[in-house]
């Protein structure tokens, strides 16, 4: 029987918060003194309307927590790395079901806007040097996002697919004869520096080259079979309001609200196969 199709969230699902819950009482537990917290599903719900809205924390609806206690914590848990456990838990969770498939994985890269000031920002070359910020993601074979790192717009593709394997936020089975990793990848890569990355990190790479067009046996133009999906994530990521266009001056805020949106992504997923199951 086909699931429902589980509609946007912009909310905390009771099944997430209880995987939630026991991730924040290990890594920002209550104190023990002092005034007390506000409510923290409250507080991620509010973090999830910011994200999908794209709004000002100031301008966070009545109904969430006061504004600057929503900032504070949503700014302590980027510095503990809680969106980076949830993700983490999600994606375990979906490869114990049998939801990843390590073989073949896709990078790629947008650029985005941003607004002035902050860090880990650049001209973009695109955009008639107007600054910018780059996304890049690497997903598995499904599109299902396992890293993300961001850089200012007018840093080379090549010089972020290094530091973009390196963040694969769990840890990546070895790349082995029997069971090999391909690593799909545009032209932008097509130099020595990304296949040295490719080949440093054990992947089949599989590069368009510069230059290269693909043509079908009618002479169509006939586009990669296994890049698309990541083009899809990187898609799937810029409805999100807060990501299409940065505002924060924070790049570990930013990307902290990048990391939050690939765990939503993959606990679509966790539920899609729970209920296959």
């Amino acid at each position: 029987m086909k699931p429902d199709v589980l509609p946007t969230i912009w909310e905390v699902p009771d099944e997430l918060w209880a995987m939630v819950a026991p991730i924040l009482a290990e890594l920002d537990p209550p104190k023990g003194t002092g005034r007390k917290r506000v409510n923290p599903r409250r507080v991620l719900d509010a973090v999830i309307f910011r994200m999908r809205s794209g709004c000002q924390w100031n301008r966070l609806p009545k109904e969430f927590p006061d504004d600057s206690s929503v900032h504070r914590t949503f700014q302590r848990w980027v510095k503990l790395k809680v969106m980076d456990r949830i993700w983490a838990a999600l994606v375990t969770e979906c490869d114990e079901l049998g939801g990843v498939n390590w073989e073949w994985q896709s990078c790629g890269r947008v650029f985005g806007q941003s607004t002035d000031g902050g860090d880990l920002i650049g001209r973009n070359p695109t955009d008639r040097g107007k600054k910018g910020v780059k996304r890049s993601v690497l997903t598995e074979a499904d599109g299902g996002p396992l890293a993300v790192v961001i850089a200012g717009a007018n840093v080379h593709d090549t010089k972020l697919l290094d530091a973009t394997i390196e963040a694969v936020i769990v840890p990546r089975p070895e790349p082995t004869e029997e069971d090999p990793q391909h690593l799909c990848l545009d032209k932008g890569y097509d130099n020595p520096t990304g296949r040295a990355a490719a080949a440093k990190h054990g992947y089949t790479p599989h590069i368009r080259r510069i230059g290269e067009e693909k043509w079908d046996e009618y002479r169509e133009r006939r586009y990669p079979a296994r890049r698309w999906v990541v083009e899809r994530t990187l898609g799937w990521l810029s409805k999100c309001r807060a990501i299409l266009i940065r505002w924060d001056k924070k790049s570990e805020n930013y990307l902290g609200l990048l990391k939050l949106a690939c765990a939503l992504l993959w606990y679509r997923r966790s539920r899609r196969l729970s209920v296959l199951r």
